[in-house]
C-alpha cells in the first residue's frame, strides 16, 4: 500500500524550547499521535518511524520528536529524567494543539522503554488525551501519577521479556482508566522477531482508531446546541 506523499514526514522545530521533529498529517487525518522515545532514542528511531508510518497509512498524524536538546542529551541523567520527558511532551502538545493542520484532533501518546512513563506522568489529569500506548515500556515509572491518567490505556509486552511483563502488570493495577495489558507471544523487548512489531502496529492502531472515533463524538455531542426548552 502507497502511502500518500503528503503524508510523509517532514521535520519541525518546536519553540519553545527548541525540539527537532517529524511530523506527518495524512489527508483527513483521525487523530494525532506524539511519540515518546526513551533512553536516549529520538525522532529517527527506525521501529517507531516504522510503526508512524502504517499509522499514517491508517489516516493518523505523527510527532516523532527529540525529547531533549543535543546538549541536554550529553547529560545522561536528563535521559532518565521522566518529569522533564513529561515536561517536553506537554509541550510538544501545546504546539500540535495549535497548529492549523492539527488544531482540533484527538491527541494519543505512543511511549517506547523510559518514554512510556513520560507520557503517562503527561497525561495524568489531563481529559484532552484521547489514548495511550505503551511499547515494551517502563509505565511504572510514571509512579503515583498512574492513578490519575484518565486516556484509556494500552500497554504492550513482549512475551520474552518477563521482567518487564511484572512491571507492566503493577502498572496496570494502579491505573482507573479504561487499560489493558498485551502480551505479544516469542517476542523480546525490542520487538526485533519476524512479525512481532507488525502485531504492535495492529493493537496500536485499532486502539488508536477506536478511541479517537470516541473522542470526536464526544466533542460532537458537547459542541451540540441545546434543545431544551427553559
Amino acid at each position: 500500500m502507497a502511502l500518500d506523499p503528503s503524508a510523509k514526514a517532514r521535520e519541525v522545530r518546536i519553540d519553545p524550547p527548541g525540539l527537532f521533529a517529524y511530523l506527518g498529517t495524512p489527508p483527513g487525518a483521525k487523530g494525532v499521535v506524539l511519540f515518546a522515545h526513551g533512553s536516549g532514542s529520538g525522532r529517527s528511531s527506525p521501529r517507531n518511524n516504522f510503526v508512524a508510518e502504517h499509522l499514517r497509512r491508517a489516516g493518523i498524524a505523527t510527532l516523532l520528536l527529540d525529547l531533549l536538546t543535543p546538549a541536554e542529551e550529553a547529560d545522561r541523567r536528563n535521559v532518565f529524567d521522566i518529569g522533564l520527558l513529561a515536561a517536553r511532551l506537554e509541550a510538544a502538545t501545546a504546539w500540535i494543539e495549535q497548529r492549523r493542520d492539527t488544531q482540533g484532533l484527538p491527541i494519543g501518546y505512543f511511549g517506547a522503554s523510559t518514554g512510556a512513563g513520560a507520557a503517562l506522568l503527561a497525561a495524568a489529569g489531563r481529559a484532552d488525551i484521547a489514548a495511550v500506548v505503551s511499547r515494551g515500556g517502563r509505565p511504572d515509572l510514571a509512579g503515583d501519577a498512574l492513578a490519575h491518567v484518565r486516556a484509556p490505556t494500552l500497554l504492550i509486552v513482549g512475551g520474552l521479556d518477563t521482567p518487564v511483563i511484572e512491571l507492566n502488570r503493577q502498572a496496570l493495577a494502579k491505573l482507573r482508566s479504561d487499560s489493558d495489558l498485551v502480551i505479544v507471544a516469542g517476542a523480546g523487548h525490542l520487538f526485533e522477531e519476524p512479525g512481532t512489531l507488525e502485531e504492535v502496529i495492529r493493537h496500536a492502531r485499532n486502539w488508536f482508531l477506536a478511541h479517537f472515533t470516541g473522542a470526536a463524538q464526544r466533542e460532537a455531542r458537547d459542541e451540540r446546541p441545546s434543545t431544551h426548552l427553559r
